[in-house]
């Protein structure tokens, strides 16, 4: 018998600049850089999206151009994470927030990984510099 080899690859997508996302986009991992400077990653609003929908950010570009803005349009992200100092200053601590900032002095390979219920966008992220990603 033959072998049989299973497709688990992750679907990529490389992002330079800004980018509006898509319900099909769920499950995707982007590969961030702003070499043209700073840009957004637009959420769609929670609410047309189906519980489950998410995907992973990836920091691409070691040390971005520009702040990378993720925007949800409304105080609708809960966010928790950690960086290199041990930080989770930047967690929400149940105050959802409107963005998310992926400073410049982020890392390539510094994520965010985002999940939406229907009403909420839940996040967490890993940073291998200090304070370089926040909220507003």
């Amino acid at each position: 018998m033959g072998r049989v080899f299973f497709n688990t690859r992750k679907n990529v997508q490389d992002v330079d600049g800004a980018h509006t996302m898509a319900a099909a986009d769920s499950g995707k991992v982007f590969t961030l850089s702003s070499t043209a400077g700073a840009c957004e990653i637009t959420l769609l609003p929670a609410a047309d999206l189906v519980k489950g929908w998410n995907c992973k950010l990836i920091v691409k570009e070691d040390t971005p151009t520009g702040v990378i803005t993720v925007a949800a349009g409304s105080a609708i992200i809960d966010l928790v994470g950690k960086d290199s100092g041990g930080d989770v200053a930047v967690s929400t601590a149940g105050t959802a927030v409107s963005n998310i900032l992926i400073g410049t002095a982020t890392k390539q390979g510094d994520y965010i990984n985002l999940i939406c219920d229907g009403s909420t966008y839940y996040a967490e992220y890993l940073s291998s510099t200090d304070n370089s990603i926040t909220t507003s």
